[in-house]
């Protein structure tokens, strides 16, 4: 399933990105698999990582989770020879982890700082935005709650269901990038747990459609940048049709669509997570038109390989699960309920711009 990143590694290391030799921009997202702290919130349900939880989630558990997830961040910055000018994160507890992470050892030097805020999920996982102030001046950030008012997507639940549901309010950020309006957004789409949930990711989709369409109304030319953990692969009716990803830059030629770089991608053989024996890309990032192909000259997306392709799903040896019945997956916190150790069950996935 794996392609090999031999030839990969030699291009990045090379500054050979497809862009020009000015200086380059890592965009990327990470869900880095339940990043709690052991303190006890009341408002939401986090009982499982806590010392007499299910997990008996430890401060010395905790600290090996920020080390590990830190580890992965600076082997990044190792492969591009910068850190992330911005990274979302999805399953972040609370603004408390997240000033853990960024202090750790491996990352400190990025001076990171990130945006979030609580959601209404019930776990009390969230998405959140980590940046460097010295390339991305954020302007504002807004948090976009799911709404069945007004959708075109047919959504199978009842009025009750509807009142009772609850999950991952929808990130965006707003700011300025080597002068130019951004904006990103970061998600984090209900799970497929039960095989359901598919009309609610369109939903969602279509929320950060309709939000993003807008923002180009009220900011022309505004560069846009859609991740997260989607729970659909990008071929899926969620991306393909309510969020317009197009497989082709060329045929994003208008703000009504976006590029999917990680179309291709998965259909190369790539894959960020593993689920009986199938790989997927659910972590996705998407383009619009303006930073897909840049028609003012200024940042857009650059090539990764010699392959067309314009994505990464990074993954390296100790981030891969060496031996037993998972072998060659993410190597994961947990193996049916047992503390091994490990990173994610899913692997980070990134973009590079230039100009």
């Amino acid at each position: 399933m794996r392609k090999t990143l031999i030839f990969l590694v030699l291009l990045l290391s090379a500054g050979l990105w497809g862009c020009g030799q000015q200086e380059k921009y890592v965009v990327g997202f990470y869900n880095v698999e339940n990043l709690f702290d052991t303190v006890d919130d009341p408002a939401t349900s986090d009982e499982e990582f806590l010392p007499d939880g299910r997990n008996h989630w430890t401060q010395d558990k905790y600290e090996t989770k920020l080390h590990n997830i830190a580890s992965v961040i600076a082997a990044m910055k190792e492969e591009t020879g910068v850190f992330h000018t911005v990274l979302g994160l999805a399953e972040v507890e609370n603004a408390g982890v997240l000033e853990d992470l960024v202090s750790e050892p491996e990352i400190a030097g990025a001076g990171y700082s990130f945006v979030h805020h609580d959601s209404p999920d019930r776990r009390g996982i969230d998405v959140a935005l980590l940046y460097r102030p010295d390339q991305f001046q954020v302007l504002d950030s807004e948090v976009i709650p799911f709404s069945f008012d007004g959708t075109a997507v047919e959504v199978s639940l009842s009025d009750e269901e509807k009142e009772s549901f609850r999950t991952r309010d929808i990130l965006m950020v707003r700011g300025l990038l080597d002068g130019e309006q951004f904006a990103f957004y970061v998600a984090h789409l209900p799970s497929r747990v039960g095989g359901k949930g598919g009309d609610l990711r369109s939903l969602g989709a279509e929320t950060i459609y309709n939000h993003s369409r807008q923002l180009m109304r009220d900011y022309p030319g505004i560069k846009i940048a859609v991740m997260g953990d989607m729970n659909d692969n990008p071929t899926d009716e969620s991306m393909a049709v309510w969020l317009h990803a197009r497989a082709d830059i060329d045929d994003v030629d208008s703000e009504e669509d976006f590029f999917s770089p990680f179309t291709s991608m998965l259909e190369d053989g790539y894959g960020s997570l593993e689920y009986r024996g199938e790989w997927n890309i659910y972590d996705i990032i998407l383009a619009n038109y303006y930073l897909a192909d840049a028609p003012d000259g200024g940042l857009r997306l650059c090539e990764t390989d010699g392959e067309g392709h314009y994505g990464i799903v990074f993954h390296r040896p100790f981030m891969v699960q060496q031996s037993g019945q998972y072998a060659g997956t993410p190597f994961r916190t947990f193996s049916h309920g047992e503390f091994i150790g490990g990173y994610s069950d899913h692997y980070p996935t990134y973009v590079v711009l230039g100009k």
